[in-house]
């Protein structure tokens, strides 16, 4: 017998007090969701408080690990058969993530992207974006529109597969490679979804430039992996 269809949503946070109340409020709001696990990736502020007051589990990692280890904390310790990745400062507009799962409880699809509206603000000057759509074209021939979206629904199958995920910013470059290399259907999903975004101040430019580096450093790693130790069989 097929063990029942239940959704876990997996929020990896840190410093997030000033969204994540919002955020766990509107995840629960989605009738399909049966668990929401905010891991507190070392927060220094009351991330942890706020989100078990809005009826999240919270899990609690001693230190900051980064997203990718945040996240594979929750996928060891989530119950659904359906998981729903989440980013901490989406506040009420995370209710609209559902649109992200139905596809994946009607087996349409076995991971799903989020592409966020454009919200007009000037950010960076896309070449983080442009090098991960680069990198995910090269390894595996898909076009992606949002390689770096953090809002993402797939199947516990294909997460347990995926851990212990990439650290740092090229988390999302590296779970899309390897589900696309593996035959894994993906489909990108517009999503009226919105959180913080940097603009193009100091503090915003070194974060594009943390993630520029990470990037690079996980398509090296796919590099390595896919090319290099695959002649190396030949």
């Amino acid at each position: 017998m097929s063990k029942p269809v239940s959704v876990s949503v997996i929020i990896p946070a840190y410093n997030e007090s000033r969204y994540i109340r919002r955020t766990v409020t509107a995840v629960w709001a989605i009738p399909e969701v049966n668990e929401v696990l905010v891991v507190d990736d070392g927060s220094t502020d009351d991330t942890a408080l706020l989100a078990t007051q809005a009826g999240a589990r919270v899990i609690k990692l001693a230190q900051n690990s980064g997203k990718g280890g945040a996240l594979t904390r929750g996928v060891a310790v989530s119950t659904g058969t359906v998981l729903l990745f989440l980013d901490g400062d989406l506040g009420s507009s995370a209710g609209h993530a559902r649109q992200l799962l139905l596809p994946i409880l009607a087996q349409q699809a076995d991971m799903t992207i989020a592409k966020l509206p454009l919200t007009g603000k000037k950010a960076g000057f896309g070449l983080v974006k442009g090098l991960a759509r680069a990198g995910i074209r090269y390894f595996t021939a898909l076009q992606v529109q949002a390689p770096l979206s953090g809002q993402r629904a797939l199947t516990k199958t294909v997460a347990n597969k995926l851990i212990p995920l990439a650290s740092g910013y090229g988390v999302e470059v590296g779970l899309t490679i390897k589900v696309a290399r593996w035959g894994y259907r993906i489909l990108e999903i517009a999503v009226p979804i919105t959180h913080a975004e940097t603009g193009r101040d100091l503090a915003g430019f070194k974060h594009r430039g943390r993630q520029f580096i990470h990037v690079a450093k996980e398509l090296w790693r796919c590099f390595w992996r896919y090319k290099v130790k695959a002649r190396k069989r030949m």
